[in-house]
């Protein structure tokens, strides 16, 4: 059992010594996403009335990259989590989330006022019905894929949820960089996920002493496009 149990020891040591993690940069040189214009409250207002969060002060450039979404294609194995998209200022925060197929998102709400969080997205369809502050309705989300979060009551609401096939995920800094750590050597295949610009894929090798280095250019340079074809 002791030359079992080092043998095994032993072949950990080596799958993590195998193991890599991949850095990267998103490209954006220009502003990809019209910014959604907030319905006044007397629009649709009765009871209290509750101010818009306003936009964060950010470089627009610095927002785009912050809304992308890197991860790997494939069941490769994954660990549910949890994560949580608060209602409030008649926003919902954060608007853009990743998780790992499994995971379950919390919708709580914070505004003095009801709130209603649906999806018509293929991956997951739902609605969680109107509620009040205070209270919080969850969803687990068991396909991967892109699903796309409103609010029945409030048409300036939008959130995306970007349910990935393995725990290999991660979201862009607002200054572009990335890294997904830990992955297994082989063959991948790494996306990055842009609510306006879509879907971009690269082929990464890993081996036990490479691992590449990625750039994504978002949205692919005409230059390059014309290159591909």
């Amino acid at each position: 059992m002791k030359l079992w149990g080092s043998i095994a020891a032993s072949l950990l040591g080596v799958c993590s010594l195998q193991a890599a993690d991949i850095s990267g940069q998103i490209i954006i040189k220009r502003k990809l996403t019209k910014r959604a214009v907030t319905v006044t409250a007397s629009t649709y207002h009765r009871g209290v009335t509750v101010p818009a969060a306003p936009d964060a002060p950010t470089d627009p450039l610095d927002y785009e990259r912050s809304r992308v979404v890197i991860y790997l294609e494939g069941d490769l194995g994954t660990q549910p989590a949890t994560a949580t998209v608060e209602q409030k200022g008649r926003r919902f925060l954060p608007d853009t989330v990743v998780i790992p197929v499994g995971s379950t998102v919390s919708f709580p709400n914070l505004d003095p006022i009801f709130h209603n969080v649906f999806s018509l997205s293929k991956p997951k369809s739902f609605d969680l019905g109107n509620y009040p502050q205070n209270s919080s309705r969850s969803v687990t989300f068991m396909k991967p894929g892109i699903v796309q979060v409103h609010c029945h009551l409030h048409p300036n609401m939008a959130a995306s949820i970007v349910v990935t096939p393995n725990r290999w995920s991660t979201k862009s800094s607002p200054t572009g960089e990335f890294t997904l750590k830990g992955i297994p050597p082989g063959t991948h295949t790494i996306v990055a996920w842009h609510k306006t610009a879509g879907f971009f894929r690269k082929t990464i090798r890993i081996t036990a002493t490479d691992a590449p280095q990625i750039e994504f250019h978002i949205p692919l340079e005409a230059e390059t496009v014309a290159q591909a074809r």
